[in-house]
């Protein structure tokens, strides 16, 4: 499979994270790039460096402003203190926002949801660059069935114009976008632990994107409050967002029962592309997933979604470090060839 990759995704070097109440290191961390890319490698796949298609993909979904601050905090932000070694937003919008405002400070605030999204001096490459390859894998579409973005940090909370949730630009959003600006319909299917919460907000009203999440119950994890079974979608995309949340500790079956489900939907919609929100974390071993997928049930979810017989984009999402990242990367992407190829 052509697997597109950026090396300045490990510039984004966050080294501390704020989870219920305690102080830990950041699970978004470079190591995991790495990790998933030496995976890719052993496998034999075909890495390709990102092709620089500029803001315009990005501008897509995002907002311009949104795309601006992030470009340029590093710059406003040692302007104001040379000595900053990274931005974290201490104050929370609670529905008073009135207006975007013109000070630096205001805008960090105005532009990330929580503090899981600390901007530091090599943020913008690495964010830029996992875009990037979100977009290259869409265009590879053009002649290839299928292409995989190893992209990172991941970007499915990410939402028009604020980050969230380890996320800044959604790259899942990006690649769909690009599709769509060529194809009648397209669809996503997330299969993360986490609720797309980002992605589900940018194509809320659309009837050309549909939006599929499959993901562990949010009554009590994150992202809390989104990624329940009644939001269906609004205005002309009424009934184009299926959310099919889980009970914690599921398991393979349930997984992929609910994979299936999801992929019925998608055949209804006849989508001229699918995109995969691969979501590592639902990983059985994964420091913050819940679901407790095995390696095999990555491998059995790639079989059946190759078995779509569409073009597909796999974009990374989470997946974090623990000793099965690397190895259920791999199960995913041979089963999707071994199908692909006829001798699964």
């Amino acid at each position: 499979m052509l697997v597109f990759h950026s090396p300045d995704c490990v510039r984004h070097d966050p080294d501390r994270f704020f989870r219920r109440g305690v102080m830990m290191p950041h699970p978004e961390s470079p190591g995991r790039y790495t990790t998933l890319r030496n995976a890719v490698a052993a496998g034999g796949h075909n890495l390709i460096e990102v092709n620089d298609n500029g803001l315009a993909p990005l501008a897509a979904v995002h907002d311009r402003d949104y795309l601006e601050f992030l470009e340029h905090a590093w710059v406003s932000a040692t302007a104001l203190d040379p000595s900053v070694e990274e931005i974290v937003n201490t104050q929370f919008v609670r529905g008073q926002v009135r207006r975007r405002p013109e000070g630096f400070l205001g805008q960090v605030s105005y532009h990330s949801s929580d503090t899981s999204t600390p901007i530091r001096e090599g943020t913008w490459r690495a964010i830029y660059g996992a875009a990037q390859a979100a977009v290259s894998a869409a265009d590879a579409l053009q002649t290839e069935r299928a292409a995989y973005a190893l992209t990172r940090p991941p970007g499915h909370h990410a939402g028009r114009d604020f980050s969230s949730g380890f996320c800044y630009i959604n790259n899942t959003a990006v690649a769909a976008a690009r599709l769509a600006a060529t194809r009648d319909r397209v669809a996503i299917l997330d299969i993360d632990v986490h609720h797309g919460d980002g992605t589900q907000a940018i194509f809320y009203d659309s009837a050309n994107v549909l939006t599929v999440s499959v993901h562990a119950e949010t009554n009590d994890y994150f992202p809390y409050f989104s990624g329940y079974a009644d939001e269906t979608g609004s205005g002309p995309g009424e009934g184009f967002n299926l959310n099919l949340p889980l009970p914690h500790a599921s398991g393979d079956e349930v997984y992929l029962d609910a994979i299936q489900r999801g992929l019925d939907r998608i055949a209804r919609h006849t989508p001229d592309a699918l995109v995969i929100a691969l979501g590592l974390d639902a990983a059985d071993e994964d420091p913050v997933g819940v679901l407790g997928v095995t390696t095999d049930g990555f491998r059995a979810a790639a079989e059946l979604i190759v078995s779509a017989a569409l073009p597909i984009a796999v974009v990374q999402e989470g997946g974090y470090p623990c000793p099965a990242l690397g190895r259920n990367l791999e199960a995913f992407l041979s089963g999707f060839e071994s199908v692909s190829s006829g001798t699964g």
